[in-house]
């Protein structure tokens, strides 16, 4: 393998995570009824705070909670239900030493969220509302910046790009930098692709094998888990999935992505892609 695996601390708002022995697994908690994959079994914060403790208990690093679906053509929520789907889910977790994360894109959930105990802010825009990057500079949480062509509604409306790796690789380059003079630590910065928002079938695949050209000397996640190319490939292969039955092609970007230099990976399934990513770990730092 032409990797050379690299530890990083990431600092959050009060610890700070090291892939120093392994890869960082992000289990995700949509709480929302029309995620791609999971819509509506997690609306009920009960349901949700049972999921995130059962994701911890399968070895997540972290639990991602998210109250606003961002499926392709998803409709936007406003701040008050994305407050009252997720604020409950986020307390309850953080009092029992879970590592939060919030995915969002609005600078008053991300606050309350804060206030309720995440560790993480997770924002599909790359911190484009300056709200969001003052409060994540002053807060000091974790973050991470993702790239993503247009908005959930629009987002997979022909996404063009001159070469996929260089452009989303220069957009997150820059949006590091612009963290950078806002106040955020580097060392606070992970950056994410956005496998699937605003890309095509081609785009991801590419985004998918240069990984190690994507960060720029930051961490970088890959949230691959699920998603409508691995269905197309599937599909090739004369095996219709829905998104649940999508859970081994999953576990063969996680493998990869780690070959490739990924520092975090971001799943539904937690137990499984442990497993798969220890053993992947194992496979690419056996030359340390």
């Amino acid at each position: 393998m032409n990797v050379t695996f690299r530890s990083t601390t990431w600092k959050l708002r009060t610890r700070s995570l090291t892939t120093n022995d392994h890869t960082l697994v992000m289990g995700v908690v949509n709480t929302t009824p029309d995620s791609f994959s999971d819509g509506g079994r997690w609306i009920e914060p009960a349901a949700a705070i049972q999921h995130g403790l059962r994701l911890w208990g399968d070895g997540a690093d972290i639990v991602d909670i998210g109250g606003e679906s961002t499926r392709p053509g998803a409709q936007p929520v406003d701040v008050a239900e994305e407050l009252d789907r997720v604020i409950p889910v986020v307390e309850k977790l953080a009092s029992h030493g879970i590592v939060v994360s919030i995915d969002t894109a609005k600078p008053q959930v991300a606050e309350a969220a804060i206030a309720a105990g995440a560790e993480i802010v997770n924002d599909v825009t790359g911190l484009s509302d300056p709200d969001m990057m003052a409060l994540c500079s002053t807060s000091e949480v974790g973050v991470v910046i993702m790239h993503m062509q247009g908005e959930p509604r629009t987002m997979q409306a022909n996404p063009t790009y001159r070469d996929v790796v260089s452009d989303v690789g220069r957009y997150l380059h820059d949006r590091v930098d612009a963290a950078v003079r806002n106040g955020i630590d580097p060392a606070r910065i992970v950056v994410d692709p956005g496998i699937g928002f605003g890309k095509t079938f081609e785009h991801n695949l590419a985004l998918l094998a240069g990984i190690n050209r994507l960060g720029g000397g930051r961490p970088v996640l890959i949230g691959a888990s699920r998603k409508r190319f691995l269905g197309t490939i599937l599909e090739q292969a004369g095996r219709v999935s829905g998104p649940e039955d999508r859970d081994s092609a999953t576990l063969a970007t996680v493998a990869l992505a780690i070959a490739g230099g990924a520092a975090i990976v971001r799943v539904h399934d937690v137990a499984r892609t442990a497993d798969a990513a220890r053993t992947a770990d194992a496979i690419v730092r056996v030359h340390e």
